[in-house]
């Protein structure tokens, strides 16, 4: 099945895409300039980012994958490309991409590649959640790019739950008090509910 979305996923839009390592060497040098990635230039961004930096620093000295996921991981047999579209700024990216890239480093099978959201509206118009840009968003293509074998995004499920009633009713919950809220949930679940997540869409591709 040829989806619609993966022509918008061409060789040459891969080949603009960065490593996580790449990213994250990005994001250093952002932090050292004082800048992010986007139009958005404003301090509380720029504070996302170095708080971001950190949060990805942290998770990639501590993440664990269990032994299932990992063997699992370790049985793909037939090349996949995992594009991220995430920004530097972004909370559930900076919670998130590290885990996927861990996964992606069991097979050299997993060619994982971040693209920028706002240098790539085209694309990310046709992954939108609700109606809205949100991010970061994972899809798993073929190796060749003809087939989209799964999307995953923009955060696990409880928390995006958790965002919609927020939404609805914020119950005198400051932005900043339900932002450190998701931030402490991500820690205490250490990449449980991705890991969830991610393993039965993995598997139906194998």
């Amino acid at each position: 099945m040829l989806d619609q979305e993966t022509t918008l996923i061409t060789p040459a839009l891969l080949a603009t895409g960065q490593t996580y390592s790449e990213f994250r060497e990005m994001t250093v040098r952002l932090v050292e300039e004082n800048k992010t990635t986007g139009p958005n230039q404003s301090e509380s961004y720029l504070n996302y980012t170095k708080m971001n930096l950190q949060r990805m620093n942290r998770w990639d000295k501590t993440i664990k994958v269990s032994p299932e996921l990992e063997k699992l991981v370790a049985s793909i047999s037939s090349p996949q490309v995992w594009l991220v579209i995430s920004e530097a700024w972004c909370g559930d990216g900076a919670q998130t991409i590290p885990f996927m890239a861990k996964l992606a480093a069991l097979n050299p099978m997993i060619n994982l590649r971040i693209l920028m959201r706002d240098e790539n509206p085209e694309l990310m118009d046709a992954y939108l959640t609700e109606g809205a840009r949100s991010i970061p968003i994972l899809i798993a293509l073929s190796g060749d790019l003809s087939k989209e074998l799964f999307v995953w995004g923009p955060r696990p499920q409880f928390l995006q739950n958790r965002l919609k009633a927020y939404k609805l009713d914020p119950q005198n919950i400051t932005s900043k008090e339900f932002s450190d809220g998701t931030h402490l949930w991500y820690a205490r679940d250490k990449n449980k509910a991705i890991a969830e997540e991610l393993t039965p869409l993995i598997a139906e591709t194998i």
